[in-house]
């Protein structure tokens, strides 16, 4: 993310899905990107910045909310939806938060601020990918963390930028750690999303205890939290035709200061749904001379929400078809063999339509899976999702 997530990241996410070096105009407001992920993630100066640099202890609801002192987070949400008649929406979903600059400095650092001398940027990015449509519609909004435009907070769980929303939907139980939400957002053209979100299984640490190495410097590395199933509910607005849905959502939320070592350009980020209640996350680091890093990793959660870490050893990726962006220019793999022998996964990826690009400030691809194949010699069958960075950046067409 960087723009785009990284969600594994990152923010990526879109985290993606992310993020670059920001420059805020105090006196018009304006907010513009000015450099790539891979810059994003792993460049500028980190001092004073809190850094992610090992295990911790996590503390709930506190550590479902902001992290200020970390120069990036994202809030990031990715589900597939369908309609009593079987008709299939995908969605993206993600609020980034960007600090421009440490807590040290003479600027705020508060999540939120009354007035507008705030060091606090928020980024959004909403898309829709139509199946049976082969349309991807996307809109990309941010603004200050100030004077109610945007923020966030724990307690009550609430994650805003205008009227796009996360917000925790208050059921009783006295559960601080796994909760259910509503996300409502509307984009200018009409589409719209108001969807009920539950956790299936319980809160994910991914990497080691949540804390994720993306790179050999110390401090390259996020704290990576993910709800990998969450029962989901509620309408999906397009053209004009409001659909009443049921699926499910993937959630990720991480927070780092830097991400990416120099030479690492971008990352393939897999999020897999299985019919067999099982669930795949692994996210591949692309090196800048097309190798994969070595701190590329993966997790496989069970049905009762066990997770087993495996490495880059332990997986087979193969690429066995490309698209060509209408767009940008810029080629993406669409197909996919995954094997993880040592969990007898073997399964066929592919994008359930190729133009699921996301042309925005930084951009990057953001799509809908569909997934068959085997697990423990059982033919299965899934959703997913799909986030790629850093294909086809160059100086001129990552600066917008």
């Amino acid at each position: 993310m960087n723009k785009s997530i990284w969600s594994l990241m990152v923010v990526f996410l879109v985290a993606l899905a992310g993020y670059g070096i920001w420059e805020i105009t105090q006196d018009d407001g304006e907010i513009r990107a000015s450099v790539s992920v891979a810059e994003a993630m792993g460049g500028g100066s980190n001092e004073g910045y809190l850094r992610a640099t090992g295990p911790r202890e996590f503390v709930f609801p506190d550590d479902h909310g902001p992290h200020p002192g970390f120069r990036t987070e994202w809030w990031y949400y990715t589900g597939n939806v369908f309609t009593d008649d079987g008709r299939q929406f995908g969605y993206q979903f993600t609020i980034f938060r960007s600090q421009m600059t440490p807590p040290d400095s003479n600027a705020s650092d508060k999540a939120f601020s009354e007035d507008w001398n705030t060091n606090q940027l928020y980024l959004g990015h909403f898309a829709i990918s139509d199946i049976e449509n082969e349309d991807h519609v996307f809109e990309e909004r941010y603004s200050r963390g100030a004077a109610g435009l945007a923020g966030s907070q724990a307690e009550p769980h609430r994650i805003w930028l205008e009227d796009w929303e996360i917000k925790r939907i208050e059921n009783n139980d006295g559960n601080d750690k796994n909760f259910p939400v509503s996300i409502k957002a509307e984009m200018e053209n009409g589409t719209a999303l108001d969807l009920n979100i539950t956790p299936a299984k319980p809160l994910v640490l991914q990497g080691e205890d949540g804390y994720d190495p993306k790179g050999s410097e110390q401090g390259n590395a996020s704290y990576y939290l993910a709800f990998t199933r969450m029962k989901t509910e509620g309408t999906v607005t397009k053209d004009g035709e409001v659909h009443d849905v049921n699926g499910y959502s993937w959630m990720d939320h991480e927070w780092s200061t830097s991400a990416l070592d120099e030479e690492q350009e971008g990352w393939d980020w897999f999020s897999i749904q299985l019919s067999n209640n099982y669930e795949i996350m692994y996210y591949q680091l692309r090196n800048s001379d097309g190798s994969v890093s070595q701190f590329t990793n993966g997790s496989i959660i069970d049905p009762e929400g066990n997770k087993s870490n495996f490495n880059p050893g332990d997986v087979s990726l193969e690429v066995l078809d490309r698209w060509v962006s209408p767009h940008s220019k810029a080629e993406y793999p669409t197909q996919w063999n995954l094997r993880i022998p040592n969990h007898g996964v073997d399964l066929q990826l592919s994008t359930v339509f190729p133009d699921q690009e996301m042309d925005v400030s930084v951009r990057y691809y953001e799509g809908v899976l569909k997934i068959e194949g085997e697990m423990y010699d059982e033919r299965i069958t899934g959703n997913g999702y799909i986030e790629m960075t850093g294909y086809g950046e160059n100086e001129e067409d990552t600066i917008r």
